[in-house]
């Protein structure tokens, strides 16, 4: 098995396959065109519809030569517990879907997301954040995600696809990448940084999302817009690295004080994550995937709202 210690390398030969060397959590379609014929490598396009009708018919219809197809809405990657939705779902599951998609622990997968607006970017960062809470670090977020690909004029492949052939892949929960509602209450005693990955208008109130029971923000947060980063060029959008870097500065956030991600159901939350941690740097980054669709089911935890101050979701309700 391959590992990054050499990233600088580019590729490498062991035991008679070709391995991809990821250049960064972040790659472009013209480093990963370069790299289709490495044996280890899984193109996982996760469109669904979240990028407005991607579907399995979609893929087929024009996809990146090589790719597998797991709808990110559909597939499993996400359930609804206890009346809350978006939830990483039990690691068996994901083990039996991963492996199922012909993927084992010694794959390369880069993720593949429609590119298609900022919302879908969310999905191939949610993606990723799985692989590495599984403690699969190979993998990487293809920038632009597959509308890039096609306005770059990479080569399309169309057709139905063999099937992959289900292999075994075996997980190893990485606990620090999973904040927990009483983490979170922690983390509001400590005074630790909370980043709210939403659009503004939802961070200061006056815009609830229905899978939460009353607006607001988690107390002490600041807002980091999880599409305040990216660039639209020629139909397909991108992660700016720079403007990232700019918007993390003017946050001052620390980059060794831990930091948790949050959005309404740990979609937005994935892209946050995905920008602080895997691009911006942070060393101590984890994802709520509960979010606030989790925190407002207790009357009794508390809301920021920009109008009202600090008041309980009970209060909000009323």
């Amino acid at each position: 098995m391959w590992t990054r210690l050499l990233i600088a390398a580019g590729t490498l030969a062991m035991a008679g396959h070709a391995h991809a060397q990821l250049p960064s959590p972040l790659v472009d379609a013209e480093w990963l065109s370069d790299q289709l014929d490495n044996d280890d490598l899984v193109v996982l396009d996760v469109r669904s519809s979240i990028d407005n009708g991607g579907d399995r018919a979609s893929f087929e219809e024009a996809r990146i030569p090589g790719s597998r197809y797991s709808n990110y809405t559909d597939a499993g990657w996400r359930e609804s517990r206890d009346g809350v939705a978006g939830l990483m779902p039990d690691i068996e599951a994901l083990e039996t879907l991963i492996g199922e998609l012909g993927i084992d622990n010694d794959d390369t997968v880069v993720v593949v997301s429609a590119g298609t607006g900022a919302t879908d970017f969310g999905s191939a960062a949610r993606v990723y954040w799985t692989f590495k809470a599984l403690g699969h670090d190979e993998v990487a977020v293809l920038n632009g995600g597959f509308a890039g690909w096609q306005a770059q004029n990479f080569e399309v492949a169309s057709g139905t696809p063999d099937a992959p052939e289900a292999t075994t892949f075996e997980a190893s929960l990485q606990e620090a990448l999973l904040a927990t509602t009483e983490e979170v209450e922690a983390a509001i005693e400590a005074g630790e940084a909370l980043v709210d990955a939403r659009p503004e208008d939802f961070y200061t109130g006056k815009t609830q999302s229905p899978a939460a029971r009353a607006p607001g923000t988690i107390p002490g947060a600041v807002n980091l817009p999880h599409h305040a980063a990216l660039i639209e060029r020629d139909g397909a959008y991108y992660l700016d690295p720079e403007r990232l870097m700019a918007n993390i500065e003017a946050l001052g956030l620390d980059p060794e004080a831990p930091t948790v991600a949050f959005c309404n159901t740990g979609h937005w939350a994935a892209s946050g994550w995905f920008q602080l941690s895997e691009v911006g740097g942070l060393e101590q980054v984890a994802m709520y995937d509960g979010s606030m669709a989790e925190w407002t089911q207790d009357d009794a935890r508390p809301l920021q709202l920009a109008e009202r101050g600090t008041i309980t979701v009970g209060e909000a309700l009323d």
